[in-house]
């Protein structure tokens, strides 16, 4: 949802963070987006995800070809992938805390938005094919993070599929600017999502075709068993 961050203002020390704090954190972030959701907008719009979008569509398991799925887009923006999710012929939900982008989201794309922030998900159970989390779940508080991923594992369908796309870092909790994030290397993101129920299939970094060192984003797609 959001570029990587490359100035960071301050690092937490704390490796626990109460509800209360959880919450400063989480609504903090999305005031950020609220006041800058059309500059965010207008700055994204053209940003090329198809990569992301394949590594999903591609994995999740279709009955017959052609299938259309059933997609949650986790941290949905202003709607740019899920428009692009309906054009191809899916049911796409989009799923966002802030409430700018929500209103921008269902103009945009024409889809069912949910206005949820990551505490207080209440999702359908086993009700997606796939979820969609490009570039979002680095929002999320780490002590939440638990709870969110076991939230989006119960609402996809048996063998669902999630993918996720982060910006890439050493395990730390920053700042960049007034937005939040949780920065891990693959070896904490996938006990993070194994404790969670799910099994890997695929992770890439991001952009394609230059040094790992310029590549911030790490692509991961999981299988829900």
């Amino acid at each position: 949802m959001v570029p990587f961050g490359s100035t960071i203002t301050a690092i937490m020390k704390q490796t626990t963070q109460s509800h209360q704090e959880c919450q400063r954190l989480t609504n903090q972030t999305l005031d950020y987006y609220n006041q800058r959701a059309e500059d965010f907008f207008a700055g994204t719009i053209d940003h090329d995800v198809g990569q992301n979008i394949t590594a999903l569509l591609n994995h999740i398991e279709a009955e017959e070809e052609g299938a259309s799925f059933t997609i949650l887009d986790v941290g949905c923006g202003p709607g740019r992938d899920l428009k692009a999710f309906s054009e191809l012929g899916h049911v796409a939900v989009g799923l966002e805390g802030a409430e700018r982008f929500a209103e921008m989201a269902r103009d945009y794309s024409g889809c069912d938005v949910w206005q949820q922030d990551f505490l207080e998900l209440d999702l359908p159970g086993n009700h997606f094919d796939g979820v969609f989390a490009n570039a979002s779940l680095f929002h999320a508080p780490r002590q939440a993070l638990p709870d969110v991923l076991l939230a989006l594992h119960a609402t996809l369908k048996p063998h669902g599929v999630l993918f996720s796309s982060n910006p890439r870092g050493n395990n730390s909790e920053d700042w960049s600017g007034s937005r939040y994030g949780a920065y891990y290397d693959l070896d904490t993101w996938r006990d993070y999502m194994v404790s969670a129920g799910f099994v890997e299939l695929m992770h890439y970094y991001r952009p394609a075709g230059v040094p790992r060192d310029q590549q911030p984003w790490l692509a991961s797609v999981w299988r829900k068993v």
